[in-house]
Order: structure tokens, then C-alpha cells, then sequence
């Protein structure tokens, strides 16, 4: 292990691998709302916190992981004060760019460096160690945290300033439903034709048509299925909405999107 203390908040499904892989290379000090969730962290040799506040105390590198905006600025309101000058913290949630630029600014004030830092690839891309994490912020901030993120991420991606990372989430995951959308389409089309369902999936997989979101779509028996990771993608078609309303280029990904999405989660009839 090297000698940076590192923190993780939200040890949750994407955010426990990730904490994971950033334990095998550096102390982590974990806190979570349920004692339950960060007992098996401790077993493993991370120190448990009592409070945000003491997390903050004792890190100099912190990774957030929580699921909205609300979240994370609650957390952060608790956290940041708590935290020593140069030391870091890592955004990792995908959240509104405003809600990151407001973080950046709670941090600057105190001599706190930030990168807002979402994630691509999921708990089995963190459990490999092949995530993609796009970055905004400074140079500087970005490469103090680069060493945790490489822990865990095989491309990690400076953006622009506070706010660029969450950009090229919501794009990324809009064009990710996206293309789930218009693989629900082929394939009902390819059956509507009587075209064996497995074996067009099959062909597209190594054709021109592929892409990420299509293979996943493939393997689903049905949208239900994919019912959790819908609302996620859900949850960012509307934040690339909030954020470019009126665009033609918003509408068009957001309704092949939301022609899988809303099945998968049980909104639509």
C-alpha cells in the first residue's frame, strides 16, 4: 500500500468494487448509513468511520458515490468542512454539472481540491479494473487524483472545468439507452419478419449494427429485467433533458430511449 488516505462514501453496487480495488493499493476508511454494509470492509482491513465528519478528518483522497443530487449535497455539506486543506474529493455520482460546479465551489473555499468524476463500466468494470472515469476539473486536481483512479479505471479522461465529467456521463448513458431503444426495435422488427430471435442477435453482435447497448438488450429475456439498471439510465435521459432542453439532438435520444426505458421500468402500458 502507499501512503495516500483514501475515504469512500457509497459502497453500494458500483461503489463497493470500486472501494474495493482502491483497498488493495491504499488505506480506505469507509462510512455507510447501514453499519451492515461496511462490515465486511472491515474484515477486510478498511477502517470503519462513526461519521462523515470523521471519514473527512482522516483522508486525503475521498471517493462519493451516492445516487442524486440531494445526496450529494447533503453529504458534502457534512464533509467538506470536515476535510484538511489539499486535500481531494472525487464526485463519482452522476448528478446535474450545477450540482458538481456547487460542490467544486464549497471545495475551493477551503482549499479542497475536487474532480467531478463519474464512472463507466459497471461493478464488473471495477471489479476488473477497466472502468472509464471522465473528469472535470483542474490539471492540477486531476493529476492528484489520477494514482486512486488508476486503481480502478483503465482510461481516465480530463474533460474540461467542474461540471465537463457530468456532461459526457449524461451524453454517454443517453446514448447508451439510446441504442437500447433502437435494439428493442430491431429485433421486434426482426421477429415481426419471422427472423429467429437469437440468431439475428448473434449476427448484429458481430455486424455493423453492434454496439454496447444492443449486445446488452440481447441478453435480457425481457425489458423488466433490466428493470434496475433502467431507472439509472432513466434518471440521466432526464438530466441530459434538464440540461439541453428544446435540442432536436436531446428529443431524438431521449425518444428512442425512453421507448425501452419506460417499458423496462413499468412506466409505460
Amino acid at each position: 500500500m502507499t501512503g495516500i488516505r483514501t475515504g469512500f462514501i457509497g459502497i453500494g453496487s458500483q461503489g463497493a468494487p470500486m472501494a474495493y480495488r482502491m483497498l488493495a493499493r491504499f488505506p480506505l476508511t469507509v462510512w455507510a448509513r447501514r453499519p451492515d454494509a461496511a462490515a465486511e470492509f472491515a474484515q477486510k482491513g478498511a477502517a470503519v468511520a462513526g461519521s462523515v465528519e470523521e471519514l473527512g478528518a482522516a483522508c486525503d483522497h475521498v471517493g462519493l458515490c451516492v445516487v442524486n443530487d440531494t445526496d450529494v449535497l447533503d453529504i458534502c455539506g457534512r464533509l467538506v468542512p470536515a476535510m484538511k486543506p489539499g486535500s481531494l474529493l472525487a464526485l463519482h455520482s452522476t448528478v446535474l454539472p450545477q450540482t458538481a460546479d456547487a460542490v467544486e465551489g464549497l471545495c475551493s473555499r477551503r482549499g479542497i481540491a475536487m474532480v467531478d468524476a463519474p464512472v463507466s463500466g459497471g461493478a464488473p468494470g471495477a471489479e476488473a479494473g477497466t472502468m472509464t472515469v471522465m473528469c472535470g476539473g483542474s490539471r492540477a486536481a486531476f493529476e492528484q487524483a489520477r494514482p486512486v483512479f488508476e486503481s480502478f479505471a483503465a482510461l481516465i479522461v480530463l474533460l474540461g472545468p467542474a461540471g465537463a465529467g457530468q456532461k459526457a456521463k449524461i451524453v454517454n448513458n443517453a446514448l447508451m439507452a439510446a441504442n437500447m431503444g433502437l435494439a428493442q426495435a430491431a429485433l421486434q422488427a426482426g421477429e415481426a419478419l419471422g427472423v429467429d430471435r437469437e440468431a439475428l442477435a448473434a449476427l448484429v453482435k458481430a455486424s455493423s449494427g453492434r454496439s454496447f447497448g444492443f449486445e446488452v438488450y440481447a441478453r435480457i429475456a425481457q425489458p423488466r429485467a433490466f428493470e434496475h439498471g433502467a431507472k439509472m439510465l432513466l434518471k440521466d435521459t432526464d438530466l441530459l433533458a434538464a440540461i439541453l432542453p428544446g435540442s432536436p439532438d436531446t428529443a431524438m435520444l431521449e425518444h428512442a430511449a425512453k421507448s425501452f426505458l419506460l417499458r423496462a421500468t413499468g412506466a409505460a402500458n
